[in-house]
Order: C-alpha cells, then structure tokens, then sequence
C-alpha cells in the first residue's frame, strides 16, 4: 500500500468515526445539554479515554510498533508474533489490577480530575458513579491498540482505523434506548463505553486472524524485547501524549469555573479533533511503520522523502480546517449542537472556545509527522523533555488567560503552546540533522498559506450570505446550508492551492497509485 493510500485508509475511515461521534455528540447535547449531568459524564469519560490516548494508542503505540517492525524486518513474522504475544501478556499483568484499584479509589481520583465539583455534592457523585462504569474501557481499548498496532505494522490500517465507529454506535443506541428501558441517560452512556471496549476487542481479533495472527495467551516473561519496550513506554506517554495531558488538565482548571465550562471546551474539542483525527492520526499511523522500517535499514534518503511529503501533506490539509474553525466556528456549532437543552448561548460559547483551539491545529498535526521521526529511531526521550516544558506552558497560560476569558483562555492556551511544541521539535531536529524538508515543500508551503487565507475571505462572505438559512428553524435547512458553506469552502481552497501552485493533482494521483517499495514477509 502507498503512503498516501495508507493516509487515506486511515483519514477515510476516521472521517466516518468522527461523523458517527458528531451524530453520538448532537443526541447528547440534546438529552444531556451542557449542565451538571452532561459536565458529570464529559469528566467521567475523560478519564478512561486520557489513559487511552496517553498509553494504550499513545505511549503503547509508539514505543511497540517500531519494534514491532524491527523485529519483522530483521527477523520474520514468527519472532514478531511472539514478541507481540509477551507484550500482551505483561499489558494485562498491568492493567487488571491497575483497572480494579483505580475503580476503588474513584472518589480520591476525582478530587484530582475535578476538584472544583467537591463544591457540588451531587455533581461529585454522579461523576464517580459514571467513571467507575467507564474506567473498564481503558484495559479493553490497550488490548484494541496492541492488536492494532500489529495490524498497522502489517499494513492494514484499515481495521484499527475502523474500531472507533464502534464506540460511537453503541453509546448512539445506549442515548436512544435509555429513555425507553427507563434509564438515566448519562449512567446509560457510561455503561455503553465498557461495552464499546468489548466490541472493539472482538472486531480486531477477527481482524487479525483473518491477516494470519492469533496471539496466544503466555506467561509473562520480562525478556531483553519487553524491557526495551517497557523503556520506551514512560517517556513515550509524555512525548506523544503531550496534547492530551494538556487536554486533561484543561478540565482540571475548567472545573474551577461555573457550571457548563467543562462541556464548553468537550463539544469545541470534538469539533478541533476533526481534523487532528482526520489528518494528523491518519498521517502519524501511516508515517510510523514506514520510517521505522526505513529507520532500521539506515535508509535515510527515504526516511527524509516521507517526512517531507507528511509535513507537506499536513500543512495541505490542516491549514485550511484551522481557518475555516476559526472563521466559520459559530455556524457550525449552531447547526449542529443547538437545540433541546443546548440554547444560543452555549453555542457561542462553544464557538469561542473552537476559534482559539483551532489557532492550534496545524501546529498539532505537524507535531504527529515529527514526532514519528524520533519514535521511528526509538527515541522517546527528546519528545518528553519538549512536552514537560510545553506542558507547564500550556498550565502557565491557561491560568493567566481564565481570569479574563474563563474558558476561552483555556482553549487559546492549548492552541498557542502547539506552536511552542512544534518550534522545540523543529529545532531538536535540525540540531541532529534529521531535518531536510525538500525543495518541493518549501516552494508549495507559502502559495497553500495563501490559499488558505483566500478561502477564509471566501468562508466570511458565504457566512454572511447564507445567514438566513444558517439560523432558519428547519434542521434540514440549517444542515443544508451548512453543507453548501462547507463545500464551496472546500471547492474554494483547492482551486486556490491548485492555480496558485500550492498542490498539483497529478502529482496527487501519481503519488496514490506509487507503491512503497517496502514489503512484510509473507504469512507462514
């Protein structure tokens, strides 16, 4: 599979996930609005999906999958199963008992997560009753990423990429079901995410037989491999997840706010993953097997060739999302979000706090690929002394910004230290002479800023243009003209970035039918 097919395996399957989360996200603003059930839920979910990202898709991911591919490279498929197997087999020695001590202490947990709901009993209980019902999910969601990580070495991403649309439909029937079983909505969800969990781990087990892998269950043995592994795990929490501890304690400090700042910052959030989803984990997962194996080789003419084109394509896609969330935010949070308990009001809110997490977002996307470059060497050290001094920026500011701007502080402090990650990243790079963007990226990234403005100009005028539609009572209407705002933004940037030289569609073409001359050893 080319590196660009694998981007859009990846990205294609992501956008369905992420269209089924909006679906999950607008019947939820709808039940649960943006009150004390809804801020209970948000937190109680965070909590279970923050570990996820940060260990099992995140630490886990980068430390396992190069070596993972290593392994494959140097020594078949036999050597790397069986190295996958005692990886699984040490990950729930881990996990269980961590599962099960952190349901008992729930209520300490959350004093950390949300303190400022100590000042609200009731909000307080209902935060810890639903994340115990919610803390299962993370030891399912590490084995999904294990078994993904396999699949992903073996390029086929596809399956992994799919397992999220999981998740979204069973909390999507747990919404629409409760009400009629005589549930409460929100302790219904919570349930649904642990069973989500299992129906991921069924879905990636299929897969991986059907690619000829079963991992046994073994005794765990702590070999040379696991405690390479284990080495790589710590500091690749901090360095890939550096985004999602600041997401974490951004929910800390909006605790500290009045009710509703939390689901503020939740819904602007899953709009700003759209594209963090979309392009920067569809091009960090397609980029890490690809450099680690080249990595392994000391093929580094090639190592350097898919960096370029990552960042290239990372600043193609992500650069205009930026734009378009932040001029467009409150059409868009309105059409989607505003109705039943989520009024006018919390939709600009929302939308405020969408423009400045947006600020960030070609900053976050472009930390996936160059991140990838030091896990593909198995260095996870440099990344985590970048995301301590980002992480203490992105609190420093937050706090000085809430005074004033409450939670859009928050937010605007999470979009501006991605800039700060990115530049510190840069700069280890090109110190180490890893770096070597080619002449191709640094002709065509200016004219794709440019359109990107333009399309933004575009953006304004069609806003304005389509109000009466945007803010007509029919949802049809509404749905309508926002689809009719969002594609003509589309159409837009790429004539824009087209005639302006900024992309070149046969090259497009031409790069999505070239195979990477890398293979995996065939199936024994």
């Amino acid at each position: 599979m080319s590196f660009a097919r694998a981007i859009a395996t990846v990205g294609g399957l992501t956008l369905l996930s992420r269209l089924a989360g909006f679906a999950r996200d607008i019947l939820t603003a709808a039940v649960l609005g943006a009150g004390p059930v809804a801020d209970a839920f948000f937190v109680a979910l965070k909590l279970p999906n923050f570990f996820r990202r940060l260990f099992a898709e995140g630490a886990f991911g980068v430390a396992f999958v190069p070596l993972f591919a290593a392994e494959l490279q140097r020594n078949g498929r036999p050597a790397a199963v069986a190295f996958a197997e005692q990886a699984l087999a040490i990950l729930l020695t881990v996990l269980l008992p961590f599962t099960a001590l952190a349901i008992a202490a729930m209520p300490w947990l959350m004093h950390g997560l949300a303190p400022g709901f100590a000042d609200e009993p009731a909000k307080f209980e209902l935060a810890v009753g639903m994340a115990r019902l919610t803390f299962p999910y993370l030891a399912l969601i590490s084995l999904v990423a294990l078994l993904g990580g396999v699949l992903n070495a073996l390029d086929r991403f596809g399956p992994f990429a799919a397992a999220p649309i999981a998740f979204n439909l069973t909390l999507i029937a747990a919404l629409l079901t409760a009400p009629r079983l005589g549930f409460e909505p929100g302790y219904a969800m919570a349930a649904a995410v642990t069973l989500s969990g299992v129906v991921q781990v069924a879905w990636m087990a299929w897969a991986c037989r059907n690619a000829g892998v079963t991992l046994r269950l073994v005794q765990p043995r702590l070999t040379e491999g696991m405690r390479r592994l284990f080495r790589l795990v710590g500091p690749g929490a901090v360095g890939a997840g550096v985004m999602q501890i600041n997401l974490f304690l951004n929910v800390v400090m909006a605790s500290l706010l009045p009710s509703g700042a939390v689901s503020f910052l939740y819904y602007a959030d899953r709009l700003n993953q759209m594209p963090l989803g979309i392009i920067g984990i569809a091009i960090g997962t397609a980029l890490l097997p690809v450099l680690a194996r080249h990595a392994a080789a000391g093929d580094e003419p090639k190592v350097r060739h898919y960096l370029s084109r990552a960042v290239e394509f990372s600043l193609l896609l992500a650069l205009p999302a930026a734009i378009a969330l932040g001029v467009a935010g409150e059409p868009i949070v309105a059409v989607l979000f505003q109705r039943g308990a989520f009024g006018p009001a919390e939709a600009q809110a929302t939308a405020w706090a969408l423009a400045a997490y947006a600020v960030g977002i070609p900053a976050h996307v472009i930390v996936k690929s160059l991140n990838a470059a030091f896990f593909a060497r198995q260095d996870t050290s440099t990344p985590v002394r970048v995301a301590v001094v980002v992480t203490v920026a992105n609190v420093a500011i937050g706090l000085a910004l809430m005074p004033a701007l409450e939670h859009v502080g928050i937010a605007l402090a999470t979009g501006l230290t991605a800039w700060l990650n990115l530049g510190l990243l840069v700069a280890a790079l090109h110190r180490r002479g890893f770096l070597h963007l080619d002449d191709r990226f640094r002709h065509r990234a200016p004219r794709i800023l440019a359109a990107a403005v333009g399309m933004g100009a575009g953006l304004l005028v069609g806003a304005a243009l389509l109000a009466p539609w945007l803010e007509a009572p029919g949802t049809l209407v509404r749905f309508g003209a926002l689809s009719l705002l969002v594609g003509g933004g589309v159409a837009l940037f790429a004539g824009l970035a087209q005639a302006l030289g900024g992309t070149d569609l046969a090259d497009v073409k031409a790069f999505l039918r070239r195979d990477t001359p890398e293979s995996v050893p065939p199936a024994t």
